[in-house]
């Protein structure tokens, strides 16, 4: 019986021994999981402020991007709440300078550039653009009785053009004129101005801002034919490939349960 029971205290003890042991690892293990849950947070944070979409974009290029009153508005305005709803984050809009906009993100200013912002293979290389979400045509604006009536014929003067720096407008017409014949303007609203006051013979930029600039100054006119086609998509910091997955991943639903389509439609209804 004395050895018997002294076997059975010594099972007893060994298996109090490896319950603590057991209990130790049991401690340490729940620590790692808490870890390994902070850093899965960590992963889950694909924006610069948690539960915040940044977006940098230049507010005067209507139908896209414009104030009404303290609020800006538009198309690339409502897609990107559109967006951040999908995502379950709060939008933040941050209106800067066009020319700013690649390089804000590229420096993670900001999660997105959306400002009716053409792809273009100078600018991939500084940003990733997520998947198309309209079409953009750049056109031309004279004034009426202008002897500019096409491209070819704006080419073959000596006409001087007025463009939004650092636009596709921007880029195409300097690269076909030069950039002695090219004149910069922060705003295309002071591009259409120096048109209006004579400072130069010709404007390019966007159909749709064009046809508003032109609604609002007499005395100008859009050539009838296209000066060029464009995509228009958002831009993200390379390093983010999760938020640009995220964001084509939402743009796909959004083209699919028609609210695309609709929000393009309400700022330009079909002719």
């Amino acid at each position: 019986m004395k050895k018997f029971f002294m076997k059975a205290v010594s099972v007893a003890l060994v298996g109090a021994m490896g319950l603590a042991f057991a209990g130790c690892s049991g401690k340490s293990n729940g620590s790692d999981a808490s870890q390994g849950s902070d850093a899965s947070a960590a992963q889950e944070q694909f924006t610069i402020e948690k539960g915040k979409l940044i977006m940098a974009t230049n507010a005067a290029f209507p139908p896209y991007e414009y104030h009404e009153g303290d609020k800006i508005v538009g198309i690339d305005a409502e897609i990107a709440e559109a967006i951040a709803k999908k995502l379950d984050l709060q939008l933040e809009i941050q209106d800067i300078e066009f020319d700013s906009i690649v390089t804000g993100v590229q420096a993670k200013k900001y999660d997105i550039g959306c400002a009716g912002m053409t792809v273009t293979e100078d600018r991939k290389q500084s940003v990733n653009f997520t998947s198309t979400y309209a079409t953009g045509i750049q056109s031309i604006i004279v004034k009426d009785g202008s002897a500019i009536t096409d491209f070819d014929s704006l080419k073959a003067g000596t006409y001087h053009v007025g463009v939004q720096q650092g636009t596709t407008g921007d880029i195409y017409i300097s690269d076909e004129l030069g950039d002695d014949r090219v004149e910069r303007f922060n705003k295309g609203a002071d591009a259409v101005l120096a048109l209006s006051n004579g400072q130069v013979d010709a404007v390019v930029i966007d159909n749709e801002p064009a046809k508003s600039f032109v609604d609002a100054n007499k005395g100008l006119k859009i050539l009838e034919t296209p000066y060029a086609v464009e995509e228009y998509a958002m831009c993200v910091n390379k390093e983010n490939e999760v938020l640009l997955n995220k964001i084509n991943a939402a743009l796909e639903e959004l083209k699919k349960d028609g609210t695309l389509d609709n929000i393009i439609k309400k700022y330009i209804p079909a002719n």
